[in-house]
């Protein structure tokens, strides 16, 4: 089992992590960590409302395969919190990967992550211009872009930057992941039936419903 934590921050967006939130958790069975400078609630950007289930500085990024950062409509919080930077710095020269989405690669900039690495971010280009942390140079116009323990995507491609992540830890995934048109399924290919092992658990706990 890997060990993944998904970093929340106000106005974090779901929506553009959920894809790889979902295959690890309900195809590969992982156990996700969901992690904070404080023990609050933080609301999403969809309106979600989620709770850390652990605190910056009772954890070290360096012992996580993998920190999924999710994009924010509003990254200043993040960005100052000295806390949460502190905690991505500490992840340099790790094996960490870290896998960041739209606005979120801007936390990487400021903390180091991203020195002397090509990435691409979805926030609007006068936040290079704003910040003497960015790389300008190292910034690369693309959906999705990897360099060395740093995977960065766009937010529009969630989808690329989810099998992204999931190749990097060789996932099974196949050559067609989540791109499937529900045309191209026949009617015993949409017809799902529990294992009597599956059907008899289910009616186990129907009982106690009853």
């Amino acid at each position: 089992m890997k060990k993944f934590a998904v970093i929340l921050y106000p106005d974090f967006s779901l929506q553009e992590i959920t894809c790889l939130t979902s295959a690890l958790t309900l195809w590969f069975g992982e156990k996700l960590d969901f992690i904070a400078s404080e023990d609050k609630e933080y609301l999403s950007e969809e309106g979600f409302v989620i709770r850390p289930t652990k605190i910056i500085g009772n954890i070290k990024a360096k012992n996580y395969d993998c920190l999924i950062l999710p994009g924010t409509m509003n990254p200043l919080p993040a960005l100052y919190d000295e806390k949460l930077i502190d905690f991505l710095r500490e992840g340099i020269d790790s094996g960490t990967v870290f896998a960041a989405i739209s606005s979120s690669p801007i936390l990487l900039s400021k903390s180091g992550v991203l020195k002397d690495k090509k990435f691409t971010a979805g926030y609007f280009m006068q936040m290079i211009d704003t910040f003497d942390f960015i790389e300008k140079k190292n910034f690369i116009h693309k959906g999705i872009v990897q360099d060395k323990n740093v995977i960065t995507g766009i937010g529009m491609f969630f989808r690329e930057f989810a099998e992204a992540v999931l190749r990097r830890f060789d996932y099974d995934i196949g050559d067609h992941f989540m791109t499937e048109k529900a045309d191209d399924f026949t009617e015993e290919e949409l017809t799902f039936y529990w294992t009597d092992d599956d059907y008899k658990e289910f009616l186990d706990e129907l009982k106690s419903y009853e």
